[in-house]
């Protein structure tokens, strides 16, 4: 038997209410901060919680919220100021350089097992049952999954250009077409969806007669984790798909993304891509995408299971060892 609470908290700011729904008393006030930030663009460390009190004092960010004992919608006032206008924060998020916390592959900070936790197969269990997904063409049976990120992964979307063909990964329509013979492919950024949508049809993979995208997800379908060292995080858990499409599993499914740290609630299915960044100097060297073409036929080839492999060895797999 569960033994999380959900929490509703009604944030009121700037003359305005925000109500926050997708929390459990588990949850550490990091994570409750960094969900307002997400409706009302007042970074966490602009914001003074000031009924949020435990023991008398400000309650502090490793608190749980179940120390708290907050009463259902409880109405927690808040003052901060935005770092400029509201739009202009936003922009910043869609289009954030995000340094990749994981990249040394530190034991502690990797081996966390989000993935166990209860509150947080409990937020998943929440998306799938309240995120809806648009679907662009049908999923086909027998087809393994290939989720995939935008920025940094297909696209340099931070560096200056002509057109979207300068900056798009080199490869990428071959490498999407290759592996559409094997994997249906889903399409998940952590920007908002008009911004994915915008992008797919500027690289002409929207269009392409050559391969289908499944479906896009967008950062509203991600879940906030709390790490003791980084705080809290947006992640990307491949459970909301394979609540929702059972012929999807671990077994079947594989993610690339530049950020390690997306792959939290997922540690086996992710494969940490190198980030394509400064186009016009890497445009003509870069070669990730023939390399992946070639695993991801390998994979599909000869592995029923693909939690019997390590993707972080991805350059050394051997068909013929499998």
């Amino acid at each position: 038997m569960s033994t999380l609470k959900d929490v509703s908290i009604i944030v009121k700011w700037n003359g305005k209410e925000f109500p926050i729904t997708d929390l459990s008393d588990q949850e550490t006030v990091a994570v409750l901060k960094h969900e307002i930030a997400k409706l009302t663009n007042v970074k966490p460390e602009r914001q003074k919680l000031l009924n949020l009190k435990y023991k008398g004092k400000f309650a502090t960010d490793e608190l749980r919220l179940s120390a708290l004992e907050l009463k259902t919608n409880f109405k927690l006032m808040m003052v901060g100021s935005l770092e400029a206008d509201i739009q202009d924060v936003q922009n910043t998020i869609d289009n954030r350089d995000v340094i990749d916390d994981f990249d040394d592959d530190n034991e502690e900070r990797t081996s966390y097992n989000f993935h166990k936790m209860e509150m947080y197969l409990a937020k998943v269990e929440k998306r799938v049952r309240s995120y809806k997904i648009q679907e662009l063409n049908p999923p086909r049976e027998s087809k393994r999954l290939l989720v995939l990120d935008i920025d940094y992964t297909l696209f340099d979307h931070r560096s200056c250009a002509q057109s979207a063909a300068e900056l798009m990964r080199p490869y990428l329509h071959e490498f999407l077409t290759s592996a559409y013979e094997d994997y249906d492919i889903v399409i998940w950024s952590a920007t908002g969806m008009r911004w994915i949508i915008e992008k797919m049809q500027m690289l002409g993979v929207a269009t392409n007669p050559n391969y289908k995208i499944l479906f896009y997800l967008c950062s509203s379908a991600m879940i906030s984790v709390y790490h003791s060292e980084l705080g809290a995080l947006d992640v990307k858990p491949l459970g909301l798909i394979w609540g929702k499409y059972k012929q999807y599993s671990a077994k079947n499914t594989i993610m690339f993304d530049d950020i390690r740290r997306n792959f939290l609630m997922n540690p086996q299915s992710g494969l940490k891509i190198r980030a394509y960044r400064q186009a016009h100097l890497n445009r003509q060297k870069d070669n990730e995408l023939v390399k992946l073409t070639k695993y991801l036929k390998d994979i599909a080839t000869h592995c029923d299971d693909f939690t019997q492999l390590s993707h972080r060895k991805w350059e050394k797999y051997n068909p013929k060892s499998s």
